[in-house]
């Protein structure tokens, strides 16, 4: 039995005002899609375990662009047509890894995080080894949370602050138990090329679907890209850890 994962890298970027698609903006020389890439393979688990099948879901018009960039990076690597939804993209990506054998766990990842760390990666997948079907990572919430009303204007009423202590942002990579991934997006299949209702990330579908997630500790330097900030913030994680790999002893 195998690790597959699905990098999600089809999305517009609109928010960071890029002319390019969000995975192919450079951060550090190379596109968004080749750091994440390149961290989900360089995973082990403490079994030895590693990601053997990468599905990466590409823009339309930057298939052929998305697989040149990862040709040398070895390995069953497989680029398909993202979809309209992120839930579309990565049940188009599940239908090329049913057609593997062996695969029982899939790690659904976003190149928008580019810097994750392979030791998460491999937490996520041991957590799952462990027999949670379902699992993500997740940082505390800092900030204090209040949920408002919906009256319309700039001004809008607080309902309640949301007790912070049980709360987590969550990250990806999300790991599952592939059966249990297929048979919730089988089941949100319905809503899955429609952006108003289609799921914003795979934990949810299983929520949706009934079944149980858990969280593992997740890592500030899985942060997602979506602004300018984040990006030259991103530019300076990147820096810093060449850094210190350059004055390792």
């Amino acid at each position: 039995m195998s690790v597959a994962a699905v990098l999600t890298a089809a999305g517009s970027g609109s928010r960071l005002g890029h002319l390019l698609p969000k995975a192919l903006v450079p951060l550090g020389g190379e596109p968004l899609v080749v750091h994440a890439a390149r961290r989900l393979l360089a995973a082990r688990t403490a079994a030895g375990e590693h990601v053997v099948t990468l599905v990466v879901t590409a823009p339309a018009d930057h298939v052929d662009t998305v697989r040149s960039l990862l040709e040398g990076l070895g390995g069953d690597v497989v680029v398909v047509r993202g979809g309209p939804t992120r839930q579309s993209s990565v049940a188009a990506a599940l239908d090329v890894l049913a057609s593997r054998d062996g695969v029982d766990v899939v790690l659904v990842h976003d190149a928008a995080r580019p810097l994750v760390p392979p030791a998460l990666v491999a937490r996520v997948v041991e957590a799952v080894r462990a027999g949670h079907d379902a699992v993500v990572p997740g940082l505390p919430v800092t900030d204090t949370v209040k949920q408002v009303g919906t009256a319309a204007g700039v001004v809008q009423p607080v309902v309640r602050t949301v007790p912070r202590g049980d709360l987590r942002a969550v990250q990806t990579p999300q790991g599952f138990r592939f059966d249990v991934l297929a048979a919730a997006h089988a089941h949100g299949s319905h809503v899955a090329h429609d952006e108003a209702l289609a799921a914003s990330d795979d934990a949810g579908l299983v929520e949706l679907a009934g079944g149980a997630v858990w969280v593992v500790a997740g890592h500030e330097d899985a942060a997602k890209v979506t602004t300018a900030r984040d990006l030259a913030v991103a530019e300076l994680v990147l820096r810093s850890s060449a850094r210190v790999v350059e004055e390792a002893p």
